[in-house]
């Protein structure tokens, strides 16, 4: 038994962002809504993506750090809750860039529909 192989390589610019990210199979719907959105609207619903997790996850970061007291390698100061929401910050933009915890596909692939949508009916 042959079996095909589908070539996405021209749609997804990310490995992060990619069609096969729909539990390890192709996503065709994905696809064909690729090819009706502009490579630079794509560019632009990734980072709004990747932002948007990053932001998720400062949200949850900073509430997984809200109960810790000033020890540790901030010390027991006035400027710890600053310096530590800079680091939680750090964390979730790092988190995000790195592939994060899969909200940033699901965004994208919400914005990629919609714009295909949008310009399928215009």
């Amino acid at each position: 038994m042959q079996t095909s192989m589908i070539n996405t390589a021209h749609v997804a610019t990310s490995p992060a962002f990619s069609v096969e990210s729909r539990n390890g199979r192709p996503d065709f719907e994905l696809a064909a809504a690729l090819q009706k959105v502009s490579p630079k609207q794509q560019a632009k619903a990734q980072k709004t993506a990747t932002d948007f997790e990053a932001m998720f996850l400062n949200s949850m970061f900073s509430q997984m750090t809200s109960g810790l007291k000033g020890e540790g390698p901030f010390g027991d100061t006035t400027g710890t809750g600053v310096w530590r929401s800079m680091l939680t910050e750090q964390y979730s933009k790092n988190f995000a860039k790195a592939g994060g915890v899969g909200v940033a596909t699901e965004v994208y692939r919400t914005l990629i529909m919609q714009q295909a949508k949008t310009i399928r009916t215009a």
